[in-house]
Protein backbone atom coordinates (compact mmCIF):
# COMPACT_ATOMS: atom_id res chain seq x y z
CA UNK A 1 0.00 0.00 0.00
CA UNK A 2 1.19 3.52 -0.58
CA UNK A 3 2.04 5.86 2.30
CA UNK A 4 -0.61 8.79 3.10
CA UNK A 5 0.40 12.41 3.60
CA UNK A 6 -1.76 15.16 5.11
CA UNK A 7 -0.76 18.58 3.77
CA UNK A 8 -3.14 21.53 5.34
CA UNK A 9 -3.03 24.68 3.31
CA UNK A 10 -2.65 22.14 0.70
CA UNK A 11 -4.61 24.13 -2.07
CA UNK A 12 -1.96 26.23 -3.23
CA UNK A 13 1.52 27.91 -2.50
CA UNK A 14 3.49 26.50 -0.72
CA UNK A 15 1.19 23.98 0.37
CA UNK A 16 0.57 22.59 -3.24
CA UNK A 17 4.35 22.32 -3.77
CA UNK A 18 4.90 20.26 -0.86
CA UNK A 19 1.82 17.58 -2.48
CA UNK A 20 3.38 17.87 -5.55
CA UNK A 21 6.63 16.54 -4.46
CA UNK A 22 4.77 13.64 -2.25
CA UNK A 23 2.93 12.84 -4.72
CA UNK A 24 5.74 12.50 -6.88
CA UNK A 25 7.16 10.33 -4.35
CA UNK A 26 4.43 7.47 -4.31
CA UNK A 27 2.22 9.04 -1.50
CA UNK A 28 -1.60 9.31 -1.89
CA UNK A 29 -2.12 13.02 -0.54
CA UNK A 30 -5.20 14.34 1.46
CA UNK A 31 -5.13 18.06 1.07
CA UNK A 32 -6.70 19.94 4.23
CA UNK A 33 -7.82 23.83 3.30
CA UNK A 34 -10.56 26.01 3.82
CA UNK A 35 -11.17 26.77 0.18
CA UNK A 36 -14.63 25.14 -1.67
CA UNK A 37 -14.40 22.18 -3.25
CA UNK A 38 -13.89 23.59 -6.85
CA UNK A 39 -11.39 26.28 -5.95
CA UNK A 40 -8.55 23.40 -5.67
CA UNK A 41 -10.10 20.95 -8.38
CA UNK A 42 -7.50 22.01 -10.30
CA UNK A 43 -4.69 20.88 -7.88
CA UNK A 44 -6.25 17.96 -7.10
CA UNK A 45 -6.54 17.17 -10.83
CA UNK A 46 -2.84 17.78 -11.10
CA UNK A 47 -2.21 15.72 -7.95
CA UNK A 48 -4.18 12.81 -9.71
CA UNK A 49 -1.93 13.15 -12.92
CA UNK A 50 1.24 12.48 -10.62
CA UNK A 51 -0.37 9.40 -9.80
CA UNK A 52 -1.48 10.13 -6.37
CA UNK A 53 -4.91 9.10 -4.74
CA UNK A 54 -5.95 13.32 -4.09
CA UNK A 55 -8.08 13.50 -1.39
CA UNK A 56 -9.59 16.85 -0.20
CA UNK A 57 -11.11 17.34 2.99
CA UNK A 58 -12.63 20.86 3.72
CA UNK A 59 -11.69 21.85 7.03
CA UNK A 60 -10.64 25.01 9.39
CA UNK A 61 -7.56 23.98 11.52
CA UNK A 62 -9.05 26.14 14.76
CA UNK A 63 -12.45 24.01 14.69
CA UNK A 64 -11.61 20.71 16.82
CA UNK A 65 -14.57 19.28 15.06
CA UNK A 66 -13.26 19.96 11.62
CA UNK A 67 -9.83 18.62 12.49
CA UNK A 68 -11.89 15.06 14.17
CA UNK A 69 -14.07 15.41 10.87
CA UNK A 70 -10.74 15.67 8.31
CA UNK A 71 -9.03 12.85 10.25
CA UNK A 72 -12.04 10.34 9.89
CA UNK A 73 -12.27 10.99 6.25
CA UNK A 74 -8.56 10.27 5.30
CA UNK A 75 -9.12 7.13 7.79
CA UNK A 76 -12.57 6.44 5.57
CA UNK A 77 -10.51 6.77 2.53
CA UNK A 78 -7.53 5.25 3.13
CA UNK A 79 -7.17 3.54 5.95
CA UNK A 80 -4.04 4.77 7.59
CA UNK A 81 -1.83 8.20 7.68
CA UNK A 82 1.77 8.38 7.62
CA UNK A 83 2.52 12.07 7.21
CA UNK A 84 1.14 15.08 8.85
CA UNK A 85 2.38 18.45 7.29
CA UNK A 86 0.93 21.36 9.35
CA UNK A 87 1.51 23.95 6.66
CA UNK A 88 -2.06 25.75 7.05
CA UNK A 89 -0.88 29.46 7.88
CA UNK A 90 -2.24 33.30 7.82
CA UNK A 91 -0.26 36.41 7.63
CA UNK A 92 -1.81 39.48 9.62
CA UNK A 93 -4.65 40.97 7.56
CA UNK A 94 -2.80 44.26 8.28
CA UNK A 95 0.44 44.57 8.70
CA UNK A 96 0.90 47.09 11.53
CA UNK A 97 3.52 47.98 14.28
CA UNK A 98 3.79 46.19 17.31
CA UNK A 99 2.79 49.70 19.00
CA UNK A 100 -0.42 49.37 17.45
CA UNK A 101 -1.48 46.21 16.55
CA UNK A 102 -4.62 44.96 17.77
CA UNK A 103 -5.65 41.97 20.03
CA UNK A 104 -7.55 40.35 17.46
CA UNK A 105 -5.61 40.20 14.80
CA UNK A 106 -2.87 38.43 17.42
CA UNK A 107 -5.72 36.03 18.46
CA UNK A 108 -6.60 35.07 14.73
CA UNK A 109 -2.78 34.79 13.64
CA UNK A 110 -2.40 32.57 16.83
CA UNK A 111 -5.41 30.47 16.35
CA UNK A 112 -4.77 29.30 12.96
CA UNK A 113 -1.00 29.11 12.75
CA UNK A 114 -0.27 27.78 16.20
CA UNK A 115 -3.08 26.73 18.21
CA UNK A 116 -4.57 24.90 15.40
CA UNK A 117 -1.96 22.35 13.79
CA UNK A 118 -0.82 21.96 17.93
CA UNK A 119 -4.15 20.00 18.30
CA UNK A 120 -4.14 18.64 14.93
CA UNK A 121 -0.72 16.97 15.72
CA UNK A 122 -2.20 15.70 19.05
CA UNK A 123 -5.08 14.13 17.17
CA UNK A 124 -2.72 12.80 14.18
CA UNK A 125 -0.15 11.76 16.90
CA UNK A 126 -2.65 9.33 18.59
CA UNK A 127 -3.28 7.49 15.27
CA UNK A 128 0.75 7.53 14.09
CA UNK A 129 1.46 5.48 17.57
CA UNK A 130 -1.89 3.14 17.39
CA UNK A 131 -0.79 2.46 13.69
CA UNK A 132 3.15 2.04 15.01
CA UNK A 133 1.86 -0.27 18.08
CA UNK A 134 0.08 -2.52 15.92
CA UNK A 135 3.01 -2.63 13.25
CA UNK A 136 6.38 -2.25 14.54
CA UNK A 137 7.44 -1.61 10.35
CA UNK A 138 5.29 1.19 10.32
CA UNK A 139 6.92 4.63 9.19
CA UNK A 140 5.28 7.96 10.15
CA UNK A 141 6.59 11.46 10.64
CA UNK A 142 5.26 14.96 11.16
CA UNK A 143 6.78 17.97 9.63
CA UNK A 144 5.53 21.27 10.85
CA UNK A 145 6.01 24.45 8.18
CA UNK A 146 7.51 27.96 10.10
CA UNK A 147 9.15 30.47 8.97
CA UNK A 148 12.45 32.46 9.05
CA UNK A 149 10.05 34.64 10.86
CA UNK A 150 10.82 32.02 13.88
CA UNK A 151 13.80 33.86 14.46
CA UNK A 152 14.11 36.62 12.37
CA UNK A 153 12.20 40.06 14.07
CA UNK A 154 9.87 42.37 11.55
CA UNK A 155 8.21 44.65 14.10
CA UNK A 156 5.47 45.29 11.74
CA UNK A 157 3.76 41.93 12.30
CA UNK A 158 4.78 40.81 15.64
CA UNK A 159 2.15 38.49 15.78
CA UNK A 160 3.35 36.23 12.62
CA UNK A 161 6.88 35.88 13.96
CA UNK A 162 5.40 34.76 17.75
CA UNK A 163 2.99 32.07 16.07
CA UNK A 164 6.17 30.89 14.33
CA UNK A 165 8.51 30.83 16.99
CA UNK A 166 5.69 29.11 18.56
CA UNK A 167 5.79 26.71 16.15
CA UNK A 168 9.69 25.99 16.41
CA UNK A 169 9.08 25.24 20.41
CA UNK A 170 6.13 23.12 19.12
CA UNK A 171 8.69 21.06 17.05
CA UNK A 172 10.42 20.39 19.58
CA UNK A 173 7.92 19.49 22.55
CA UNK A 174 6.30 16.78 19.86
CA UNK A 175 9.76 15.59 18.98
CA UNK A 176 10.67 14.55 22.66
CA UNK A 177 7.18 13.25 23.35
CA UNK A 178 6.59 11.46 20.06
CA UNK A 179 10.45 9.69 20.23
CA UNK A 180 10.03 6.79 22.56
CA UNK A 181 7.70 5.60 19.76
CA UNK A 182 10.38 6.28 16.64
CA UNK A 183 7.99 8.75 15.26
CA UNK A 184 9.95 11.80 14.01
CA UNK A 185 9.13 15.82 14.59
CA UNK A 186 10.64 18.29 12.27
CA UNK A 187 10.44 22.02 11.01
CA UNK A 188 11.02 23.29 8.01
CA UNK A 189 12.12 27.06 7.62
CA UNK A 190 10.62 28.84 4.41
CA UNK A 191 12.32 32.11 3.77
CA UNK A 192 10.85 34.45 0.41
CA UNK A 193 8.50 32.33 -1.58
CA UNK A 194 7.05 33.24 -4.21
CA UNK A 195 3.14 32.35 -3.29
CA UNK A 196 -0.36 34.30 -3.17
CA UNK A 197 1.25 35.22 0.36
CA UNK A 198 3.98 37.92 -1.30
CA UNK A 199 2.23 38.91 -3.93
CA UNK A 200 1.37 42.37 -2.34
CA UNK A 201 5.30 42.78 -1.31
CA UNK A 202 6.39 41.42 -4.60
CA UNK A 203 7.96 44.75 -5.58
CA UNK A 204 9.93 45.25 -2.76
CA UNK A 205 11.46 41.76 -2.20
CA UNK A 206 12.54 41.97 -5.87
CA UNK A 207 14.23 45.32 -5.06
CA UNK A 208 15.77 43.92 -1.74
CA UNK A 209 16.81 40.62 -3.70
CA UNK A 210 18.45 42.60 -6.18
CA UNK A 211 20.70 44.57 -3.61
CA UNK A 212 21.99 41.48 -2.31
CA UNK A 213 19.48 40.10 0.81
CA UNK A 214 19.75 36.42 -0.14
CA UNK A 215 23.45 34.92 -0.77
CA UNK A 216 21.07 32.73 -3.88
CA UNK A 217 19.81 35.87 -5.82
CA UNK A 218 16.34 34.32 -6.31
CA UNK A 219 12.80 34.20 -5.20
CA UNK A 220 12.42 30.83 -3.20
CA UNK A 221 9.33 28.37 -4.88
CA UNK A 222 6.69 26.31 -3.35
CA UNK A 223 8.52 23.21 -4.30
CA UNK A 224 12.03 23.85 -2.93
CA UNK A 225 10.27 23.71 0.33
CA UNK A 226 8.69 20.44 -1.20
CA UNK A 227 12.10 18.96 -1.92
CA UNK A 228 13.06 19.20 1.56
CA UNK A 229 9.76 17.88 3.10
CA UNK A 230 9.95 14.92 0.87
CA UNK A 231 13.58 14.50 1.94
CA UNK A 232 12.47 14.40 5.24
CA UNK A 233 9.07 12.19 4.68
CA UNK A 234 11.38 9.10 2.73
CA UNK A 235 13.43 9.06 5.95
CA UNK A 236 17.02 10.90 4.78
CA UNK A 237 17.33 12.78 8.01
CA UNK A 238 15.72 9.76 10.33
CA UNK A 239 17.77 10.59 12.80
CA UNK A 240 17.27 14.15 13.10
CA UNK A 241 14.26 14.74 14.79
CA UNK A 242 13.44 18.00 16.60
CA UNK A 243 16.04 19.31 14.00
CA UNK A 244 14.76 22.05 11.32
CA UNK A 245 15.62 22.71 7.79
CA UNK A 246 16.46 26.26 6.77
CA UNK A 247 15.14 26.58 3.23
CA UNK A 248 15.79 30.25 2.52
CA UNK A 249 18.51 30.98 -0.25
CA UNK A 250 21.06 32.25 2.41
CA UNK A 251 19.18 35.16 3.85
CA UNK A 252 19.71 34.16 7.74
CA UNK A 253 23.45 33.08 7.37
CA UNK A 254 25.03 35.96 9.31
CA UNK A 255 27.66 38.16 7.81
CA UNK A 256 29.79 41.41 7.80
Amino acid sequence: MKPVALITGGGRGIGLGIARCLAREGYEIAIGDMHEAAAVQAALEELRGLGADALYCRADVTDRAARERMLDEIRSRFGRLNVLVNNAGVAPQVRADILEATEESYERVMRINLQGPYFLTQAAARWLIAQKQADAAFRGCIVNISSISATVASPSRGEYCISKAGVSMATRLWAARLGEFDIPVYEVRPGIIRTDMTAAVREKYDRLIGAGLLLQARWGLPEDVGRAVAMLARGDMAYSTGQAIVVDGGLTVPRL
